[in-house]
């Protein structure tokens, strides 16, 4: 494994609190080095016998599901904390009938044609503001 792919895998996210390594396979990962010397993890698992290593394993395996879905929920929580921050910074814009706006073009949308090509539509009128800020746009020639 390369050394940089390596170390993103192994190193713990904040937003996770576990490394990719640990998410996917479900345990951490054994560096070549610690089989080549020994760490205290691996002199223990082969000092069990092979029932018990079995067990131990088998006991892993349940935790698994609960390590995962405690690190879903504190990557929620982090979204959650990013998404607060990120709002702080925003201020809304309370727009009235009459008033002229641009439209965005997204990626997405046919209208975009390209790189190079506008992102933005209009100028269109606002005719009426609906709940949560939605609007009902028209042409500038009605």
């Amino acid at each position: 494994m390369n050394g940089v792919v390596e170390g993103y895998r192994t190193t713990i996210r904040i937003s996770t609190r576990a490394t990719p390594y640990f998410l996917v396979y479900g345990n951490d990962v054994v560096i070549p080095a610690e089989i080549e010397i020994p760490s205290l993890r691996i002199i223990q698992e082969a000092e069990l016998s092979d029932a018990k290593l079995i067990q131990v394993r088998l006991e892993n395996l349940a935790l698994i599901d609960g390590r995962r879905i405690n690190n879903v929920c504190h990557g929620q929580l982090y979204q959650n904390r990013m998404a607060r921050a990120f709002n702080k910074k925003v201020r809304p814009i309370n727009l009235s009938p009459g008033q002229l706006v641009l439209k965005r073009i997204f990626p997405n949308q046919d209208e975009a044609k390209g790189k190079f090509s506008p992102n933005w539509q209009g100028p269109y009128i606002v005719s009426r503001v609906l709940i949560d800020r939605a609007l009902i746009l028209a042409e500038m020639d009605g």
